[in-house]
């Protein structure tokens, strides 16, 4: 009889799990769809508007794109609070090398980031340090070099950037970003090595992953990428202020989360966290603006919901310390 109740209860334990799956998976997606149509009443149709609608897909270019880069990193149980500074600085690589050639810029801006995130790597990898300890620190150290460029006046592009500021050109530019980081995660051992590493370094080791490679690989690749968004930035403002990309890193957490992302990475992250969230997130803070809510009211809104999905979303079961 108690080995019956067991079976019963082990089955009960399946069950709820289930459920908190599924509440997990399709939550973020109706979450973006009630937040759309209910600013859409509240704004009588604003937001739905085609000139809304295109400043939110200006909005989403950069935000996306580096948001891909951290999604790889927090897939492997890490995080990433450098991703803002990192675009600061490759600004300003783009804004100087724009005047040699938009070609040189880009690669510039991409060299820039990578160069951030190999740093990051190595001290996370190499000295084992935490991945939050590591890059909060260069997060600061490289906000100073930004504050101390810009600090006098913007730092300017040449006016060539300003041809590659066009939605016939950006919005292919994220689409294929998209597409080849949801192939290589989806159907390569690319994806298969971040889950496992997530889910469980050791267990990754023993299984024949390079972990330490994979990890300092990943980081230089999320700086990489976050350069590439750089130029986007670059080519809409013109220019590198003291505080470009400022809180970059909170977005894109925050933006991560909203989309189901588990906090300590692992199995049951899913490629449709980046896309789903970072809209939610640019849709809540459009929606927000056109309400004329206050900057502190926006982020009081903005951190209760943040703190209800992580709640929602954090696996308690498996959660550990980030890496």
């Amino acid at each position: 009889m108690a080995d019956k109740e067991k079976i019963l209860s082990k089955e009960e334990e399946l069950a709820k799990a289930s459920r908190m799956n599924k509440i997990r998976t399709y939550l973020p997606v109706v979450g973006l769809v009630a937040i759309f149509a209910l600013f859409n009443f509240l704004t009588d149709g604003g937001m739905s508007s085609q000139r809304n609608l295109t400043l939110l897909l200006n909005q989403i270019y950069v935000g996306m794109i580096a948001a891909t880069g951290v999604f790889f990193i927090m897939t492997m149980g890490g995080l990433d609070f450098s991703q803002g500074s990192i675009l600061g600085i490759a600004s300003i690589a783009v804004c100087i090398l724009s005047q040699y050639g938009i070609g040189i810029a880009i690669a510039g801006g991409v060299v820039a980031g990578a160069v951030i995130g190999a740093i990051n790597g190595y001290f996370y990898v190499n000295r084992k340090i935490a991945s939050f300890i590591v890059t909060i620190c260069t997060m600061f150290l490289f906000r100073g070099f930004i504050k101390y460029m810009a600090s006098d006046s913007p730092i300017r592009a040449s006016m060539d950037v300003y041809n590659f500021d066009h939605i016939e050109i950006k919005l292919p530019l994220m689409l294929l970003i998209i597409a080849i980081s949801f192939v290589a995660f989806r159907y390569t051992k690319f994806g298969t090595y971040l889950k496992a590493i997530g889910a469980g370094e050791k267990g990754a080791m023993f299984a024949g992953i390079r972990t330490d490679r994979m990890k300092f690989l990943i980081y230089t690749l999320a700086g990489a990428m976050t350069g590439l968004a750089a130029f986007i930035n670059i080519a809409k403002n013109g220019s590198a202020t003291a505080n470009v990309g400022n809180q970059l890193e909170t977005q894109i957490l925050i933006a991560l989360v909203l989309g189901g992302m588990p906090i300590s990475g692992g199995a049951k992250v899913r490629f449709s966290n980046i896309i789903v969230g970072t809209l939610l997130y640019y849709v809540l803070y459009s929606g927000l603006t056109m309400m004329g809510l206050t900057t502190q009211t926006m982020q009081l809104i903005q951190g209760v919901i943040f703190l209800i999905f992580v709640a929602v979303f954090a696996d308690r079961q498996s959660l550990k310390v980030i890496k």
